[in-house]
C-alpha cells in the first residue's frame, strides 16, 4: 500500500468522521481513521472472497463468544503492512504502539471457548477455507473487572465507546426474530477476518438486537416516557451482555432469549443464502452447507432449523431431520455438568412453544430408533432429549450431529469411555478428536516480535508463521550456547516489558530478574487457583521459619475473572489478594516472594503475560480441563509447563518431553481409584503444612471483610470432601515446585527446556486444527481469491 494513500486516508477519515486535522487529532481518532483507511483498502478483496466462497460448499461456525482481542495490530501483521504503517506514522510523529494501545479489546468473549473461536476464524482465512462465523455483537461484553480492597468488583465494559471501526452494518440483511411475547430485529455487523499473506478476507457476522420501533410515539406524547422506550430497552438487553447472571429466573430467560436470537438469525441467514442459489429445493442443502455448534449454547439452532424447514419451507419432518443430521456438527468443550446445558421445558414453552413440539418429535424419533435396536426403557431414559421437565441440549446436539468431537486426546477418551459412553456405544463412528490450537500470528508474531525475528533469522525465512511445523527445524540449535543465550536475553527483555506494563496498569513494582510464575485463565474451582494460593502461603511460612530458604526470588502472577454470581470463585480472588498483602507487609518474605493479581485479564493483557513468563501453571484437577489453550501460548513463547496430567498438557509433554516440563499430581485413573474413599480430613490432620494454611481461612490470619468467603472455602475443602482434590495433590505440587526452583539455578539446563518447548510447539497451531475439521468433519476445500 502506498505511503501517500495511507496518509491521505487517515487525513480524509479524520475530517469526515471526527471533523479534525491530523495535528489536533486524539489517539482514538487516529486509530479510527487508520482502521477505516485499511478497511477501505480490503473491501474489494472481501467482497470477492464472499463471491468465491458462495460458488462452493460453505461451513458456518456458530459460537456464543469470540474473544477477538484488538484488531489493528493483528490485521496489519496479516496484511504485511505493519512495518510500513509504523514507518508512515513515525514520519508523522505518531507512535503506532500508542495507537494500538488505545484500542479496546472487543467485548465479544470470555474464556478459552471464545478465544478458540477467534483463532479458528483467523486460521480458516489464512488457509482460504470457506468458513463464516456467526455470533452476537454484545454492546457491553462480559464485564470490566477491578480489584478493590482485594475484592473483585464489576462494571460495564464500554468497549464501543470510541465507535468500532472494524465492522460494517448490513441493514439490507436484517432478520426478524419472533418470541411468543415480542418481535425484534437482528441487525448484522460484518467483521473482516484477515488471513495471513492471502487476499482472502473471511467474515464474522455478529447480530445486534434492536426493537422494531425506536419508541412508541403515542406513549411519549402522553408523557409516559419510560414506557415509550421500554420495548427498545427490552430488545437491546438481548445483545447487551455476554452470559448475563442467571442465578434468578429473569437471567435464565434473558440467556435463553440470547441463544435463540443469534441461532434463529443465523439459521434464517444461511437458509436465505441457500434459496438465493438453489431456490426452494432443499434436497441438496447438506451437500452445500455444514454448521459447527461450538458447545451447547447454539444447540437451539437445531430446533429452529427444523421449524423453518417444516413450517416455512414445507419440508416433511422426516426429511428435515435427515438434512439436519448431515448439516450440524457438535464440539463438546467440557465434561462439567453445569456446562452441558439443560433448559426447563416451561421456559421453552413460554418463549417458543413450537420449538418444544419439535423437540418432542425429535425425541420420539430417537426413542423409536433405540427401541428398534433393542434398548430397554431403562437404558433409553439416559438418551432422552426431553426428560425430567428439561430439554437436554447435549443429547439433542449428539443425536442430530454428523460428528461429535472433543478438543484434546484425553478429553475425547473420557467422553467416549465415561461421560458419553452410552452415546459412543450407539454411534461409535460419530466420535472424533480435534485437539485445539492457537494462531501463531497473534500469539507469537504479533505479541513477541523479538522472538519472531530471532526464529526468522535462524530459519532463514518467515514461512514458519504460516507453517508452524517448521519450528521443529530449530532443534539443531538445541546445544548452541549462543542461540540459548540469545533466547534467554529475549525472554528477559519481555519480562522487563511486562514489569513496566504491570507498573503502569496496577501501580505495582516487580523485579524482572525474579522468576515469573504465572497462572492466567478463567477463575473456576477445577482450575485450582486455590491450590496455587495455598502453596504460596505455605512457602511464606517456610520463609518465616527459615529466612535463608534456598529459592530464587519469585513473582507469582495471577489473572482471572470470576463470574459475578460465582461466590466461591470471588472468595478465591479475595484470598489470593490477602496473601499478597500479607507477604508485602513482611520484611523477610517480601525479599524472596511477591504475589500480583492483575485486574481485568483480557487478550491484550495476555499478549504481554505469555511472552514475559518463566513458568506456565496448568494445574486443573485431572480429567476436568477439556484442553486448555493458554498452555499452548506459553509453550509457543518458550515457557515450560508446570501442570497435571490433564487436557492438552498431556500432548504438550508428549511433544516436548517430560524432562522439559513439570508434571505432578493424581491422574484420572488415580482419582477413579480413590474417589469413593477420599477423605480430605486425613490430609488435613496428618500434614501440619496443610493444616496451617487451611486454618488461615478460619482463624483470623486473613480477613475476608466479614463476607464469609473464607469459611466457605474452608468448608469446600474439609466439610464438602474437597471435590477437586487440592489436599491430595498439595505435597506433590510442593515437590514439583521444589524441582523447578532447583533446575532454574542451572541456566543452560533451563534455557534448553525453554527452547525445547518452542521448537516442539508446531503441532498446536490452529491451522492444523482447522485443516482437520475441514478434511474430517466439514468436507470443505480451500477456495483462493486470485
Amino acid at each position: 500500500m502506498e505511503k501517500k494513500r495511507i496518509v491521505e486516508g487517515i487525513e480524509r477519515y479524520l475530517k469526515v468522521k471526527h471533523g479534525v486535522k491530523l495535528k489536533d487529532a486524539k489517539d482514538y481518532e487516529i486509530f479510527n481513521a487508520l482502521s477505516l483507511t485499511i478497511l477501505e483498502e480490503i473491501v474489494d478483496d472481501w467482497n470477492e472472497t464472499s463471491d468465491t466462497y458462495n460458488r462452493g460448499r460453505m461451513a458456518y461456525y456458530l459460537s456464543a463468544e469470540y474473544l477477538m482481542g484488538r484488531a489493528l495490530g493483528n490485521n496489519l501483521i496479516n496484511l504485511g503492512l505493519y512495518d510500513e504503517v509504523k514507518e508512515v506514522l513515525a514520519e508523522l510523529k505518531i507512535d503506532l504502539n500508542r495507537i494500538e494501545e488505545i484500542e479496546e479489546d472487543a467485548g465479544l468473549g470470555n474464556g478459552g471457548l471464545g478465544r478458540l473461536a477467534a483463532c479458528f476464524v483467523e486460521s480458516a482465512a489464512t488457509l482460504n477455507m470457506p468458513l463464516v462465523g456467526y455470533g452476537i455483537r454484545y454492546s457491553n461484553g462480559l464485564f470490566k473487572q477491578n480489584i478493590e480492597n482485594g475484592f473483585q468488583t464489576e462494571c460495564e465494559d464500554t468497549w464501543l465507546k470510541f465507535g468500532e471501526a472494524w465492522s460494517i452494518r448490513k441493514d439490507d440483511e436484517i432478520q426478524i426474530i419472533k418470541f411468543s411475547d415480542m418481535t425484534v430485529k437482528a441487525v448484522p455487523y460484518d467483521v473482516p477476518i484477515i488471513g495471513y499473506k492471502t487476499k482472502n478476507i473471511n467474515t464474522l457476522r455478529l447480530w445486534q438486537c434492536e426493537a422494531l420501533r425506536e419508541f412508541d410515539f403515542n406513549l411519549f406524547n402522553n408523557q409516559q416516557y419510560i414506557e415509550a422506550v421500554s420495548a427498545r430497552n427490552k430488545a437491546e438487553d438481548i445483545s447487551r451482555v455476554l452470559y448475563p447472571n442467571d442465578t434468578a429466573e429473569a437471567g435464565k430467560i434473558l440467556r435463553l432469549r440470547q441463544q435463540y436470537f443469534f441461532s434463529s438469525a443465523s439459521m434464517k441467514d444461511i437458509i436465505k443464502k441457500h434459496k438465493t442459489k438453489f431456490g426452494s429445493d432443499f434436497s441438496e442443502f447438506a451437500k452445500n452447507n455444514v454448521a459447527q455448534l461450538n458447545d451447547t449454547h447454539p444447540t437451539i439452532s437445531i430446533l429452529e432449523f427444523m421449524r423453518i424447514l417444516v413450517d416455512e419451507e414445507n419440508v416433511e419432518f422426516v426429511s428435515a431431520l435427515a438434512i439436519a443430521k448431515e448439516f450440524f456438527g457438535y464440539t463438546n468443550h467440557t465434561i462439567l455438568a453445569e456446562a452441558l446445558e439443560k433448559w426447563d421445558i416451561r421456559l421453552i414453552e413460554r418463549l417458543f412453544p413450537r420449538l418444544l413440539q419439535i423437540a418432542y418429535e425429535i425425541d420420539d424419533a430417537l426413542m423409536n430408533e433405540l427401541r428398534q435396536k433393542g434398548y430397554d426403557e431403562g437404558e433409553i431414559w439416559n438418551f432422552r432429549i426431553v426428560a425430567n421437565n428439561q430439554i437436554r441440549m447435549a443429547n439433542l446436539a449428539i443425536y442430530v450431529s454428523r460428528a461429535v468431537n472433543g478438543v484434546a486426546a484425553l478429553h475425547t477418551e473420557i467422553l467416549k469411555k465415561v461421560e458419553l459412553n452410552n452415546w459412543y456405544n450407539l454411534y461409535p463412528n460419530k466420535f472424533q478428536n480435534k485437539t485445539n490450537g492457537i494462531t501463531p500470528r497473534r500469539w507469537l508474531r504479533l505479541c513477541n516480535s523479538e522472538l519472531s525475528e530471532f526464529i526468522t533469522d535462524l530459519l532463514g525465512n518467515e514461512d514458519w508463521v504460516k507453517d508452524l511445523s517448521l519450528l521443529k527445524n530449530l532443534e539443531e540449535y538445541s546445544d548452541d550456547d549462543q542461540v540459548l543465550k540469545t533466547l534467554m536475553e529475549i525472554k528477559r527483555e519481555k519480562k522487563v516489558q511486562l514489569a513496566e506494563f504491570i507498573k503502569q496498569e496496577e501501580g505495582i513494582i516487580i523485579d524482572p530478574d525474579s522468576f515469573f510464575d504465572i497462572q492466567i485463565k478463567r477463575l473456576h474451582e477445577y482450575k485450582r487457583q486455590l491450590l496455587n494460593a495455598l502453596y504460596i502461603l505455605d512457602l511464606y511460612y517456610r520463609i518465616k521459619e527459615n529466612p535463608d530458604l534456598d529459592i530464587p526470588k519469585t513473582t507469582f502472577i495471577f489473572g482471572a475473572k470470576a463470574f459475578p454470581g460465582y461466590r466461591r470463585a470471588k472468595g478465591i480472588v479475595k484470598f489470593i489478594n490477602e496473601i499478597a498483602r500479607l507477604i508485602d507487609r513482611d520484611e523477610q518474605a517480601s525479599k524472596k516472594i511477591k504475589v500480583v493479581f492483575v485486574h481485568n485479564y483480557r487478550v491484550s493483557y495476555a499478549q504481554k503475560l505469555f511472552p514475559g513468563s518463566d513458568l506456565s501453571k496448568q494445574i486443573s484437577t485431572a480429567g476436568k480441563e477439556a484442553s486448555g489453550t493458554g498452555n499452548m501460548k506459553f509453550m509457543l513463547n518458550a515457557t515450560p509447563t508446570f501442570g497435571t496430567y490433564d487436557g492438552a498438557n498431556i500432548e504438550i509433554v508428549e511433544a516436548s518431553g517430560e524432562e522439559n516440563n513439570y508434571i505432578f499430581g493424581l491422574k484420572v485413573e488415580d482419582i477413579e481409584k480413590i474417589k469413593h474413599d477420599y477423605d480430605p480430613k486425613e490430609y488435613y490432620h496428618q500434614n501440619e503444612s496443610i493444616k496451617r494454611v487451611v486454618d488461615t481461612l478460619i482463624n483470623g490470619t486473613l480477613d475476608d471483610g466479614g463476607t464469609g468467603y473464607f469459611e466457605d472455602l474452608y468448608n469446600a475443602l474439609i466439610e464438602e470432601r474437597d471435590q477437586y482434590y487440592l489436599l491430595a495433590d498439595f505435597e506433590l505440587f510442593k515437590e514439583a515446585q521444589g524441582k523447578v526452583f532447583e533446575d532454574y539455578k542451572d541456566k543452560k539446563k533451563w534455557a534448553k527446556k525453554c527452547f525445547a518447548n518452542l521448537y516442539s510447539s508446531g503441532v498446536f497451531s490452529s491451522d492444523r486444527t482447522i485443516k482437520q475439521y475441514s478434511d474430517e468433519i466439514w468436507n470443505i476445500k480451500p477456495a483462493s481469491v486470485e
